[in-house]
């Protein structure tokens, strides 16, 4: 595991991971735009969750392969990633449990979004993230859950699942917390492993 983790960071994988990652910010963008077209001016920013932790990521990239560190975009990073990855994963498979056809389109999401919580996760032992960093990014995810379930900007999930978008949004809340938790043990706290960029 270690030799796979080390691998991880060198340049050549960074840049094939750059050449995955940004054409599908990109997309991710373009999959919300509809929404976005719909979303009042002030909540813009709060909609497109899996194409902005794609992009805190993205951000995080281009940092390792500087040779540097920015343990806020860090955070942002690795907690949206897990947090948004896995939710798409179980919204898909939450709509297909409860009579929903998928298409293709469905199975290359629950794809991608597990391949960004694996990402997430994988790179955790080159995280620098202090506590306040992290502090930070627990405060914009769960303002995030805010916005999308109490003022219902929440990302668009399949019609036979409306009815239980309260159970949804109580869903998201905690795995926002397990998240923040993750990478409160994996990055944050005393005695940690820590990897050195090569």
């Amino acid at each position: 595991m270690g030799l796979i983790i080390r691998l991880l960071a060198v340049p050549s994988m960074l840049w094939l991971l750059l050449l995955i990652n940004v054409p599908g910010t990109i997309y991710g963008y373009w999959w919300y735009k509809i929404q976005l077209e719909q979303t009042p001016p002030h909540f813009l920013l709060f909609v497109p969750d899996s194409p902005t932790a794609s992009l805190f990521f993205c951000g995080v990239l281009v940092l390792f392969l500087l040779k540097k560190h920015n343990g806020l975009l860090e955070a942002l990073a690795a907690v949206t990633l897990i947090k948004y990855g896995l939710w798409a994963v179980a919204m898909n498979l939450a709509a297909g449990a409860a009579g929903a056809e998928l298409h293709w389109t469905h199975y290359m999401l629950i794809c991608s979004h597990f391949g960004m919580a694996v990402q997430g996760l994988l790179f955790t032992p080159y995280y620098r993230i202090k506590a306040w960093q992290l502090t930070a990014a627990a405060v914009w995810t769960v303002h995030n859950d805010i916005i999308d379930y109490v003022y219902g900007m929440y990302p668009w999930v399949s019609s036979v699942l409306l009815p239980h978008i309260d159970q949804i949004g109580y869903f998201t809340f905690w795995l926002s917390i397990s998240a923040v938790t993750m990478i409160y043990v994996l990055c944050v706290r005393k005695n940690r492993v820590y990897y050195e960029l090569p």
